[in-house]
């Protein structure tokens, strides 16, 4: 049945492929109507129907790279080539069209991965040289299909030894291991059942390549030192994939040192290319011996270094630690290191991608998909210990599996029974309180069945008085009463949720498999719950996520993106996801996602003025966050930090809002002194949400801002921005004013006095914290800006595949500094604190070199990546 709707669905949209315009849901019903009586399909077609309309509509962009222009390369050199056979990319192409992918996927997919292939060098190229790349793409957003591709076009041209490097947990690796199995390899490397699969399946002459790894095995010493073979050995490329190790990577290092390498102790005749998927890994910072990053790194450098002519390319999503690598470094053994020194490129989603826009930015939809934990702590504590005992889950939990099992129910009704669908919990970085949070978890899941079981099919009034029953009818009707059913249809559906239900501890101790393939070869959906910490935080995709629940406390940019596994595609179920984050998550998610946004929109502007990857950084090192993204244990052992800070095309806000009533009230009567003297004498102009003034002299928003009062942990960064201000006076004399107001009763203009704004806040030592660490609101910094401007920003927001302009556009078409002053009504568990003043400061964009110094203290920084927070090195969940 499975594999029996795959096969259908993927004609269906072979069928439908080219037509422009996209044909309507009724067009595409009629054909799969005649296609199913063609082919002789006898099954439901509802499915296949969803799934084309989603295939047929999505979109992907180019993306966009930075590169050095002056170096000698000629990134067009694999199209020049004449002769090339494209077998490998040809038969992953055809693959990805039997998986279901849309043309204009493929097309784009296939474009991208040949201009990536054009950063690298010609393998037949005389000398001996080495590329070093990054490529960032989004969590969960197909960065494995990406470098599938990739590899599969450096095979058909010429490079013979292929190393993919795989994260550090052997589920990780397994997982990427079959997915190179099917779509270059074309055997199964289950060395119990080694058959044809994926690519293989589609000529009987396949030239498959050659793996020394399999889904059960890493490359190991025993491999290194039993297997004799040579990569000259075969014809066929050769590919390997291995754990971030350091015993890994050193049997690999023996294996090809002892039985390939030639005179000087290098291997001169074999181009390889290695891919480091989760590139950013490498660095964290772990006390375990073998995933110590220094290792780690000096042995991944060293097996580079064994090849005269090598590539190595690392894959993320969350970029920040590669390029904090020193350029520059060398060591005589390990030699040059891995900065991206000749490329960084930049992938689009594709438009039907569920990302952090969705989750977090997009108020209307993020209000339906996210959920705040406000009862966690009670019962598992952020800051437990392995040995905790835990007694009982937080009801919050207990909710969301109510949401898991309706929701299964739903899309049991949608027609998704051979469909995985999953529910991912993550509380805790200790895998004894893993099993123990999936024991009570099963407690539970069994009182469900058993009164499901009792009940789908009484009577409501019946049904109703059972009080497991009540709770999942509480849930249908608090979230999912629009779902296109009612509850007497999904009431009816609920006993099939329970077929294959189960529930998995995902961890390197764990015996659990979580194992979707296996249910897929017997043609059915697995609905599972899957309990875990880090070895779900890292690379594993969970098939089919719908109900997410995190309850953790980090800041680390790429530790909590990383937990996001429910970024991803969610065709025909994208309504039924949820969420579910404390408020500091969800707040620190957000901050995030718009910074992570604004890192890519970065790199286009950068790439339009040439910059190169070198430029690029020394920027993101001056990045005003880079303490928060980079690990905490490096920056605890002074009393202050100097750092290099860069804010071109950044909003800096004074979030931190004093508590003190007599220094809000000096500041208000501040913003009274500079507003009636019109900022300089300059002429008011009405916003509809207050007023602005234009050109004025940037030495009087400076005199305004040095006699500002702040909050005392946030001085080190308005000293930061008062001396950038400073430093760009002679390139930008002249900024602009904006004074944020919501008019109410006696505030207004006639007395200099601007109506309040309610703002969300949270305690901290003398006063508080906005929420989000935002002042302004979204949009804001368009006011004042004209017709022409406000078009433009829609263009730039265009020409970055942004479905509509964002502040960051704003911010680049005014194209000098601007100043916002508001009045805060500060409130805290609906109790107002009064009136608050506080301000803004945005920058023009495109000074990328443009560096001050600047100094944080560890009050500051305490504050922003606290002592209590999770830290990699905490994780027990590691591979031994």
């Amino acid at each position: 049945m499975f594999e029996a709707e795959k096969n259908f669905t993927s004609a269906l949209i072979s069928a439908l492929s080219g037509r422009e315009p996209p044909p309507t849901e009724s067009e595409i019903s009629d054909i799969a109507v005649k296609l199913a009586e063609l082919i002789g399909f006898k099954s439901e077609t509802r499915n296949a129907i969803e799934q084309a309309m989603i295939a047929v509509d999505s979109r992907m962009g180019r993306g966009v790279s930075i590169i050095d222009i002056k170096a000698q390369h000629d990134d067009e050199w694999a199209l020049k080539k004449e002769g090339i056979n494209w077998t490998y990319s040809d038969a992953y192409e055809a693959y990805l069209r039997s998986e279901g992918w849309s043309a204009p996927v493929i097309g784009a997919l296939s474009d991208v991965g040949n201009r990536i292939l054009g950063h690298l060098q010609d393998p037949h190229s005389e000398g001996s040289w080495d590329r070093r790349g990054l490529v960032i793409g989004h969590v969960q957003s197909g960065k494995t299909a990406n470098y599938m591709g990739v590899i599969a076009k450096a095979a058909d041209t010429g490079y013979k030894f292929i190393i993919v490097i795989a994260g550090i947990h052997n589920n990780l690796r397994k997982q990427t291991q079959e997915r190179i199995d099917e779509g270059f390899i074309g055997r199964s490397s289950n060395p119990e059942n080694r058959v044809n699969i994926g690519v293989g399946l589609f000529s009987k002459s396949y030239p498959h390549p050659v793996t020394l790894t399999n889904i059960n095995a890493d490359f190991n010493k025993g491999a290194a030192e039993g297997s004799g073979w040579k990569i000259n050995d075969f014809s066929k490329p050769v590919i390997f994939v291995i754990k971030k190790n350091v015993s890994t990577l050193k049997a690999l290092h023996k294996w090809l040192k002892e039985l390939n390498a030639h005179g000087g102790g290098r291997i001169s005749d074999v181009p390889m290319l290695m891919i480091d998927d989760e590139a950013d890994n490498a660095s964290i910072n772990t006390n375990k011996p073998d995933l110590d990053p220094t290792r780690t790194n000096a042995w991944i450098r060293q097996i580079l270094g064994l090849f005269d002519k090598s590539c190595y390319v690392g894959y993320t999503a969350t970029p920040f630690a590669n390029i904090f690598i020193n350029p520059d470094a060398y060591d005589d053994e390990a030699r040059e290191e891995l900065f991206p020194k000749d490329f960084i490129y930049s992938l689009d989603a594709p438009n039907t991608y569920f990302g952090p826009d969705k989750v977090f930015l997009n108020e209307e939809t993020s209000s339906k998909i996210l959920s705040k934990i406000n009862d966690a702590e009670a019962y598992i504590p952020e800051s437990h210990k392995s040995e905790s005992i835990i007694l009982e889950l937080p009801p919050s939990l207990y909710r969301s599996i109510n949401q898991f099992i309706i929701a299964r129910a739903i899309r049991n009704l949608r027609g998704h029974e051979n469909k995985h669908c999953s529910m991912m919990i993550n509380v805790s970085r200790f895998v004894t309180i893993q099993k123990s949070i999936r024991d009570l978890i099963n407690v539970y899941v069994k009182k469900l069945h058993d009164a499901v079981k009792a009940n789908y099919a009484m009577p409501e009034e019946v049904s109703a008085r059972n009080e497991y029953m009540k709770a999942l009818r509480g849930v249908f009707d608090q979230n999912y009463s629009d779902c296109g059913f009612d509850w007497d249809e999904v009431k009816g559906k609920l006993l099939t949720v329970f077929a294959n239900l189960r529930t998995y501890v995902v961890n390197s101790k764990s015996d659990d498999v979580l194992d979707y393939k296996k249910y897929e070869r017997e043609g059915q959906g697995l609905t599972a719950i899957a309990v875990g910490g880090l070895s779900l935080s890292r690379g594993l995709t969970v098939e089919g996520l719908t109900i997410s629940y995190m309850y953790r406390n980090t800041r680390m940019y790429d530790t909590l993106m990383q937990m996001g596994r429910w970024f991803g595609y969610r065709p025909g179920y994208e309504d039924l996801c949820r969420v579910h984050l404390s408020s500091n998550s969800i707040t620190w998610y957000r901050y995030i996602a718009d910074k992570s946004e604004e890192l890519r929109q970065q790199i286009r502007r950068m790439r339009k003025a040439n910059l190169t990857p070198r430029q690029f950084g020394l920027y993101v090192e001056a990045h005003p966050d880079r303490l928060m993204i980079t690990a905490a244990n490096k920056m605890r052992s002074g009393t202050k930090v100097t750092m290099r800070q860069n804010l071109s095309g950044k909003l800096r806000e004074s979030y931190l809002l004093p508590s003190n009533q007599i220094v809000n009230e000096k500041n208000e009567d501040l913003i009274q002194e500079f507003w009636s003297a019109g900022f300089g004498d300059k002429a008011e102009i009405v916003t509809d949400k207050g007023w602005y003034f234009e050109n004025v002299s940037v030495s009087v928003i400076e005199d305004f801002l040095s006699k500002f009062r702040i909050h005392p942990n946030f001085a080190g960064q308005k000293a930061a921005i008062i001396d950038y201000l400073d430093q760009l006076n002679e390139k930008y004399p002249l900024g602009d004013v904006l004074l944020i107001s919501v008019a109410n009763g006696n505030e207004g203009r006639s007395k200099y006095r601007l109506g309040s704004q309610d703002r969300t806040c949270e305690p901290v030592e003398e006063g508080w914290r906005a929420g989000n660490y935002r002042v302004a609101s979204r949009g804001d910094e368009k006011l004042g800006l004209s017709d022409t401007q406000l078009e433009e920003a829609e263009e730039h927001a265009l020409e970055g595949d942004a479905k509509a302009a964002s502040d960051y556009h704003y911010r680049v078409v005014r194209k000098k500094p601007l100043l916002m002053l508001h009045v805060l009504n500060v409130l805290n568990s609906n109790v107002s604190y009064g009136r608050v003043p506080a301000f803004g400061v945005s920058f023009p964009d495109g000074d990328f070199t443009q560096i001050i110094e600047a100094v944080a203290n560890t009050v500051w920084f305490d504050q922003m990546v606290e002592e209590s927070a999770d830290n990699p090195d905490d994780e027990d969940d590691y591979d031994e």
